[in-house]
């Protein structure tokens, strides 16, 4: 993510504002919406290993068509064509890794190996942020060329993948077959509904404010080489977070984690808004770590009800949702930046937040003191 640190200064230098900035993200939010539960069943039937291979192509190929545009339309050409691969990726990528632990009767290890996952990954971007911003001293467009280079890398990997014993492909495609899993992931099963919509207000909460952050770098006047280095500390955060996540939780228990996930998150938002500069950055660090500790969590608890054969599919309702919240609100509160302020755009993003999340635990909440009265009555009989 050599491009990260710098991709909002990056649009500015093309003459884009922030209202266009969150209208590509929102029209690569929708393209990932529009294809990611598809996209999820394909991996079912087809093998999660066929489908990151070709998501990988996708991703290489978007990057290589940033590197030579200069305007909206070829960025937004190449975020088509990104939301596409990444729609093939994620969702595949959490299933892959939850049935290879099955095949090893190590499932319970989902949190540990999926925040190792997040950790090696947030490492791997905060190192990038430093090369970026040296980078990006050179030339603003030089990291989008060696993102290419680096993104060309995950076709080989994604070939060395390993297909898992226990993933049995599904033999024929049929559209009433993605319905019937979302019907039953969103209406019947009641406990996947609530962890679902709980986990993508906050998947969404956590996206948004990615998009903050180069904003709060920018209003208080950090240097373009600085935003590297903010951009490597940050991820360094959500890394080591992430990798001690499972004991955090396991500390915690559930309800305590999902309660500190649904307070801290939105509330953030809104004390950055008021903050001044060392004030706004250490709020910026808790928000990374409760993100590093969010992340695996949140999806561990997902795969916990989810069943095998349809993982992916499960996990692409909950990435589906995280984009649509993302393409509906995102171009709104970049409007709102550009003709108000930013201060404002963040406390407005965090009333959003909060209201939406105070409710979605909630529901949270009961069904999982309903499920666990259930556990306990079939435990008795």
């Amino acid at each position: 993510m050599l491009f990260m640190p710098i991709v909002v200064p990056f649009y500015m230098e093309n003459g884009l504002g922030m209202k266009d900035i969150m209208l590509l993200q929102g029209i690569y939010s929708i393209t990932i919406v529009v294809l990611e539960i598809p996209s999820g069943y394909l991996a079912d039937v087809f093998g999660r290993r066929k489908t990151l291979i070709f998501g990988s192509i996708l991703g290489f190929s978007g990057f290589l068509c940033y590197s030579f545009s200069y305007g909206f339309w070829g960025f937004l050409v190449a975020e088509i064509i990104l939301g596409l691969g990444q729609s093939l990726i994620s969702g595949a990528d959490s299933a892959i890794l939850y049935d290879t632990l099955l095949d090893k009767k190590n499932e319970k290890e989902y949190i540990k190996y999926d925040g190792r996952i997040t950790s090696i990954g947030n490492l791997s971007e905060a190192v990038a942020g430093i090369f970026g911003g040296f980078l990006a001293g050179i030339s603003l467009r030089l990291p989008y060329i060696t993102q290419t280079v680096v993104a060309f890398l995950a076709i080989p990997t994604a070939i060395l993948l390993v297909e898992p014993a226990r993933h049995i492909a599904m033999k024929k495609i049929y559209f009433k077959d993605i319905l019937k899993i979302v019907r039953y992931t969103l209406y019947e099963h009641k406990g996947l509904q609530k962890n679902i919509l709980f986990s993508a207000l906050i998947g969404s909460a956590t996206l948004t404010m990615a998009w903050f952050v180069q904003p709060v770098f920018l209003k208080n006047n950090i240097p373009i080489e600085g935003f590297g280095l903010l951009w490597t500390l940050l991820n360094l955060t959500v890394g080591l977070i992430a990798a001690f996540a499972y004991k955090i939780e396991r500390r915690l228990k559930q309800r305590n984690s999902i309660i500190i996930i649904a307070v801290f998150i939105p509330l953030i938002y809104i004390a950055i808004s008021y903050a001044g500069l060392v004030v706004s950055f250490i709020l910026l660090f808790l928000f990374y770590a409760i993100r590093g500790f969010a992340t695996p969590v949140l999806k561990d608890y997902i795969n916990r009800l989810a069943d095998s054969s349809t993982r992916a599919t499960t996990l692409s309702i909950r990435n589906f949702i995280i984009r649509l919240n993302f393409a509906l609100i995102g171009p709104f509160l970049g409007w709102y930046t550009d003709h108000y302020s930013l201060s404002e755009a963040l406390f407005l993003a965090g009333t959003i937040f909060f209201t939406l999340s105070m409710l979605t635990m909630i529901l949270f909440l009961k069904s999982l003191k309903s499920y666990i009265v259930r556990k306990s009555a079939k435990t008795k009989g």
